[in-house]
């Protein structure tokens, strides 16, 4: 279904809805009911998917194009936070909390998502309980990876932190140089505060350290990112 929605211009990615961490180990028959329930929809470049601000009752996976994840903050100042492409999953919040979207996300080029809202999702639960139930062990598993994985963040230095977030970014939207990745889009430092969760002052110092340590290289507008 995808393809033909896609056409011939398009550039599928591989990674379908049953292969994401939130809907593993689903039977067969569950795959279906799920990959057939899907909602599909192509967007056009600069089409916002979804506003920050906007009621958060959407999830969905890439499978084709690229989106900003961007917010504006009290001074109006636009922030880019991430790049997203084919094979990332957006939205999995909506299915634990009653929130806002903190961000908003905007195609770069044109996109197609495959997903499922609020209600979407809770009519096919109702369908196939076992769905609900698998999901909810899943979320439940992801929940105590993530504590521990921030239990080990704090134990590390910033320096280790900033250079494990440039080279994730490098690594899935970087190119191969000599030294190990290229960004073509590098952030701000204000940027990186967000995604490091650190003072914007502390950034500039611990990417002077990266920088004299050569884990990132400046080249023009763009970073080279040494592999973490």
């Amino acid at each position: 279904m995808c393809q033909k929605l896609a056409g011939d211009g398009m550039e599928l990615s591989p990674v379908c809805l049953g292969s994401l961490w939130v809907f593993a180990n689903l039977t067969p028959p569950e795959m279906e009911a799920l990959t057939q329930a899907a909602q599909r929809r192509r967007y056009a470049k600069g089409e916002t998917i979804f506003a920050q601000g906007e009621a958060a009752r959407r999830m969905f996976l890439i499978k084709a194009g690229r989106v900003k994840l961007c917010k504006v903050t009290l001074e109006g100042n636009e922030l880019i936070l991430d790049i997203r492409g084919g094979g990332d999953f957006l939205g999995e919040g909506m299915l634990t909390v009653e929130e806002e979207f903190p961000l908003s996300a905007v195609c770069l080029e044109e996109t197609l998502t495959c997903g499922f809202t609020r209600e979407g999702f809770e009519n096919l639960v109702l369908e196939h309980p076992n769905i609900g139930l698998q999901v909810i062990r899943n979320l439940s598993a992801r929940i105590d990876s993530l504590t521990q994985r921030v239990g080990s963040m704090s134990a590390t230095h910033l320096e280790e932190r900033l250079h494990q977030v440039l080279w994730q970014v490098a690594r899935e939207h970087g190119r191969p140089a000599k030294e190990g990745r290229e960004l073509a889009m590098p952030f701000t430092h204000e940027e990186l505060s967000f995604l490091v969760g650190a003072h914007r002052v502390s950034i500039t110092r611990a990417m002077k350290a990266l920088r004299e340590a050569g884990a990132v290289v400046q080249r023009g507008k763009n970073l080279v990112v040494a592999p973490a």
